[in-house]
């Protein structure tokens, strides 16, 4: 059995593992819930705001001016995706949107590959986050615990941006009534294009988040992003407290699974996925209708 203090550290470390992916999926599902848009581009977003962050760090030596370039320069691309080439897919079948959206993310991918090699990155640790804890029955790193309150606060700050501000209910009543948004002369493909960057912001901000734990890498997006669609169906499809809690349940399961033997971590979160499929086929807090 587990010594207390290693129970309590993978206590931890699944929080913060959760949060991160709560940030990811929260990403996801504000996409999916506003656009109808299944994005597998967003693991490769995670990878780019990654090494964002690594060449700001590197110039500037501020993780601060880090996350925020990471966060900026994702959203720009984001953007971009959205307004040259994603729009054009949303009358489309699912599976043509599968299809753009993996192709882009290929691109993107084999782009960093190009510009940065296939090696890992070493992003350092901010001075502020580096040590050691003594929490009594165990030392936990100081970063940890920091990512954890990062993580909560953007998540917070995107709960505020989608159900507190005029934004939040533009695109709400946009996806309910595109026509009557439009007659009351509102530019419903630019909130679109707008809505699509803030994911694509959320998914940037964890990668820089993230880097200093696992270092940058092209493909570092690709099990996050598969460990983000199931937190987006254990919590509900479109629901945007649904990823939330999705991704704290899906670190704690990663984390506290990998204690017995981390070869079985994955399989255990895809069962939960598996029966709460069975059990709930809309998640923990999907809805009726797109959730």
């Amino acid at each position: 059995m587990p010594s207390l203090g290693l129970f309590l550290s993978q206590l931890f470390n699944g929080l913060a593992l959760g949060a991160l992916l709560a940030l990811v999926a929260s990403g996801l599902t504000i996409i999916f819930g506003t656009l109808g848009l299944v994005n597998f581009a967003h693991g490769a977003l995670f990878a780019f705001g990654a090494y964002a962050g690594f060449v700001t760090y590197g110039l500037t030596h501020s993780f601060v001016l880090a996350l925020a370039a990471g966060a900026l320069v994702t959203g720009l691309l984001g953007l971009l995706m959205e307004w040259s080439l994603i729009r054009r897919y949303y009358a489309r079948p699912p599976e043509d949107q599968i299809l753009v959206t993996f192709g882009i993310g290929i691109v993107i991918v084999e782009s960093l590959r190009m510009a940065f090699g296939g090696l890992t990155q070493n992003v350092p640790q901010p001075a502020w986050g580096r040590g050691i804890l003594n929490l009594h029955y165990f030392f936990y790193p100081v970063y940890r615990l920091e990512v954890l309150g990062i993580a909560a606060l953007a998540l917070f700050g995107l709960y505020l941006l989608i159900y507190w501000t005029r934004l939040g209910l533009i695109v709400r009543a946009g996806i309910e009534d595109p026509l009557m948004v439009r007659m009351l002369g509102i530019r419903v493909p630019r909130v679109m294009t707008l809505v699509f960057g803030i994911g694509a912001v959320a998914a940037g901000f964890a990668g820089v988040v993230y880097a200093p734990i696992v270092s940058a890498a092209p493909d570092m997006g690709s099990s996050v992003q598969v460990q983000s669609f199931v937190v987006v169906v254990i919590g509900g499809l479109g629901s945007f407290p649904g990823a939330v809690v999705g991704g704290i349940i899906a670190g704690e399961i990663l984390s506290l699974t990998s204690m017995f033997d981390p070869a079985y971590s994955d399989v255990a979160l895809y069962a939960l996925m598996a029966l709460m499929l069975f059990v709930l086929p809309r998640g923990l807090l999907g809805t009726e209708g797109r959730g």
